[in-house]
């Protein structure tokens, strides 16, 4: 729910204008705000109870950029990896994987899915450098919590 709240993305310079050569981080809550009348926080409970309701598993799948920044060496998510994991998630063959703890966001990383190398799946193996990696999930994390200061009274299980 709180993913779905901050309805993080990234805008590219091969699909806007005046963007340079690096992804800008951008919010949009729910991922669709401007078409959203009530509420966010009446879309993320409904969104919660639905989950618990039918035992829905919800996942997470990196679209965008991995292995540095572009200048530097990264690139985007390659499309057979993005449909590999989609089609595991849809598939129920991630029900019974093993997880890791991403450090900083708190998400649970699987160690494999079909079809993907496992080092894809390690986002900060991906960087050459490590220390730049860390430094960018920390500002990304940075980002995410101010975001996230704009949505006042969430549930505890939300914020958490």
């Amino acid at each position: 729910m709180y993913h779905f709240l901050s309805g993080y993305t990234a805008k590219l310079a091969a699909t806007e204008r005046g963007l340079g050569k690096e992804p800008q981080a951008t919010f949009s809550t729910c991922f669709g705000a401007p078409f959203l009348p009530r509420p966010a926080q009446v879309y993320a409970e409904l969104l919660g109870k639905m989950m618990r309701e039918y035992n829905v598993p919800c996942w997470l799948v990196n679209t965008g950029w991995v292995g540095g920044g572009a200048a530097d060496g990264g690139s985007r998510m390659k499309l057979p990896y993005t449909r590999a994991m989609v089609n595991a998630a849809l598939g129920g063959k991630l029900a019974s994987a093993q997880f890791e703890q991403h450090p900083v966001f708190g998400v649970q990383v699987p160690k494999e899915v079909p079809g993907v190398p496992s080092e894809v799946l390690d986002a900060r193996g991906q960087w050459a450098d490590k220390a730049a990696y860390d430094a960018q999930a920390k500002h990304l994390a940075g980002l995410f919590q101010k975001n996230f200061e704009k949505f006042k009274g969430m549930p505890e299980e939300i914020v958490k």
